[in-house]
């Protein structure tokens, strides 16, 4: 399989569906007046970091950041680095359009697209020092589990957008998943596990949970969280 092979393979299946949630008048007037101050285009240009931000700081990346809770602690907490998140649901980027722009943040923007293609497209190599992934959908039915995000490919693809160093972070409250995720970043030469063990990592940081966490946590599901450094 070449590597644009492998690209289309990728692309040509959605880790997602497009809810036709429900999108308040404020988050639609975020949405539409703040999206200018916050919001970065899909196109098939990379993305000049130094330019877009105006500086050249530590980036993060946060796929599929829901309603932002997580990426607006990060991005209030550490001003000294730069978040990018990217979500395909409106409702959540209005949500997090409204609290970055009432805490005049300086250091966020987002992107709503599929994340591969703005991976492959608009992300150039080596440009990120951390990528976070927490608590993806995990397709659980087994006709399913080809849509899951966390694939070869995509480990591939992610460990070659993140400079020498650069670290991969997920979380999943689903076991088997956890199980696939472990399987997969092992499978990527371009990764190391930061698990002394070579298995699962104990929260090794401070972070808002997120609403997917929290119904985890009434279902009593354990959370597994994974990192890997490139």
């Amino acid at each position: 399989m070449t590597g644009q092979d492998s690209q289309d393979r990728t692309r040509s299946i959605r880790s997602y569906v497009l809810r036709a949630g429900r999108i308040t008048e404020a988050q639609q007037r975020a949405l539409a007046t703040l999206w200018p101050q916050f919001g970065v285009e899909f196109n098939l240009g990379e993305i000049d970091f130094a330019q877009l931000f105006g500086r050249d700081a530590p980036r993060t990346l946060e796929i599929g950041f829901g309603n932002g809770e997580h990426l607006l602690e990060r991005a209030l907490a550490q001003p000294e680095r730069d978040f990018l998140g990217v979500e395909v649901h409106r409702p959540g980027v209005g949500h997090l359009l409204l609290a970055a722009g009432k805490a005049e943040l300086t250091n966020l923007r987002v992107i709503v697209h599929d994340v591969v293609e703005v991976l492959q497209h608009q992300i150039p190599p080596g440009s990120l020092d951390e990528v976070q992934l927490l608590f993806p959908d995990p397709w659980p039915k087994a006709r399913h589990h080809k849509r899951r995000l966390v694939q070869p490919e995509f480990a591939a693809l992610v460990a070659s957008r993140l400079r020498a160093g650069g670290r991969l972070h997920m979380a999943t409250d689903w076991e088997p998943y956890a199980e696939v995720m472990l399987e997969v970043l092992r499978g990527c030469s371009a990764l190391r596990n930061c698990a002394p063990d070579g298995g699962y990592i104990e929260r090794f940081m401070h972070r808002a949970t997120t609403r997917f966490e929290r119904r985890g946590q009434r279902l009593g599901h354990r959370v597994r969280e994974l990192l890997f450094e490139r």
